[in-house]
């Protein structure tokens, strides 16, 4: 009798052992798999990371041996997501989505571009994306080194490659299908340091906002759908309050030439609020000044020959600092004898409809705008008839 209990207790813990095995292994979270071969690497390290959007994550790393074969298993994500091969900075971009097995077989050195990719519809578009931003790249780098072209043919030249690179990725990888790895990694190519998509530029805004709307449907709990979601948002409300701005400066523009003046009140150094209707009476000189610009320096030599010449006989200058530094600002106005104040938000000039700087303005006696710099030839012979005859009228 004892051997028979002695012996159905073996099998119940022989069993229990196989269910806590089983069940062990049934916990196991799926993978996915890259492997291949990387060949002319030997001795050399290749890393396997996860591009996140905090930055590199590394996953593993082999030592290649003659054969260059490596074989990376890594925990499959959630979501559609970015994954990398680096050997010292070449690097190949991988897309992983699900528990898929993708083989890479590359060609040290110059394997970011010498490379063949199986298994992944993903990977395979990402290394063509990869290429022609490559290529993009060493096109641009070409026209910089054109001694036959101009400054400005070089840039017009880049954009227009530009253009063509963005409309190939648009129509062919990003809007087909918005939702992929692939369609996110072309959204973010970059040229140099500028990103080739940009949201706040308005005809960039709808293709942010198709890949996060897509993103946002089929991943919703993903970072980067978040990412994504909060980016496309931004870049439509940064348009929308710049073509809300545009709209202020063309009507501030008109309201300008028919109304007079466009009173500004703003704080000199000492934190007074100066306004530009307190100088009734005098001839006015708007003038709108960054001093960190190079030009500043003669800007304020012409400027105070103007004052020493004229401010006895009734001419005040009215000048708004736009740097954004106020420390810096202080030091270079403090031995300026005129107004000086200080807007570092710039929105004096958008009243003004300001382009570019500097940019100055004459005020007549009766406070009335007179002309803006581009009306004017001779601004001294301007500013002579203005303080000879009170009764000139704004133009």
């Amino acid at each position: 009798m004892h051997a028979i209990f002695e012996t159905t207790m073996k099998k119940i813990f022989v069993l229990a052992i196989a269910a806590l095995i089983f069940a062990a292994c049934g916990e196991k979270k799926p993978t996915f798999t890259v492997k291949g071969t990387v060949e002319g690497a030997q001795d050399s390290v290749l890393y396997l990371y996860n591009n996140s959007l905090s930055g590199a994550v590394k996953l593993d790393s082999v030592k290649l041996g003659k054969d260059g074969a490596f074989c990376f298993e890594s925990e499959a994500p959630a979501a559609p997501d970015l994954y990398c091969l680096n050997i010292d900075n070449q690097i190949i971009y991988i897309g992983i989505d699900s528990t898929e097995t993708v083989t890479i077989n590359a060609h040290y050195p110059n394997m970011s571009q010498r490379y063949e990719v199986e298994g992944s519809e993903n990977c395979q578009k990402i290394k063509e994306l990869a290429i022609k931003q490559q290529q993009l790249h060493q096109q641009a780098m070409a026209l910089e080194r054109n001694l036959d072209l101009s400054r400005q043919q070089i840039a017009d030249s880049i954009q227009t490659l530009v253009k063509a690179y963005k409309y190939d990725a648009v129509m062919n990888y990003i809007y087909p299908d918005p939702k992929t790895i692939y369609a996110y990694f072309a959204l973010f190519q970059t040229l140099g340091q500028w990103n080739l998509f940009d949201r706040q530029v308005a005809e960039d805004v709808p293709i942010f906002a198709a890949v996060a709307t897509s993103w946002d449907t089929f991943y919703p709990e993903s970072d980067r759908a978040k990412h994504l979601h909060n980016m496309a948002l931004k870049g439509m409300n940064d348009n929308r309050q710049a073509m809300a701005r545009e709209i202020m400066a063309a009507e501030t523009a008109e309201k300008v030439v028919t109304t007079g003046v466009l009173d500004l009140e703003l704080p000199d150094a000492t934190g007074r609020n100066r306004t530009l209707t307190e100088l009734n009476g005098k001839v006015v000189l708007l003038d709108f000044h960054l001093f960190s610009m190079k030009e500043s320096a003669a800007r304020i030599l012409s400027l105070r020959d103007l004052y020493n010449k004229y401010h006895a006989q009734g001419l005040e200058i009215y000048q708004v600092g736009l740097d954004e530094n106020e420390h810096f600002w202080k030091q270079q106005t403090d031995r300026l004898p005129w107004i000086c104040v200080y807007d570092p938000t710039g929105l004096s000039a958008q009243r003004y409809n300001v382009q570019g700087l500097p940019e100055f303005f004459l005020i007549d006696r009766s406070n009335t705008l007179y002309k803006r710099s581009s009306q004017m030839k001779d601004v001294e012979a301007e500013i002579r008839t203005l303080l000879a005859n009170p009764t000139v009228s704004a133009k």
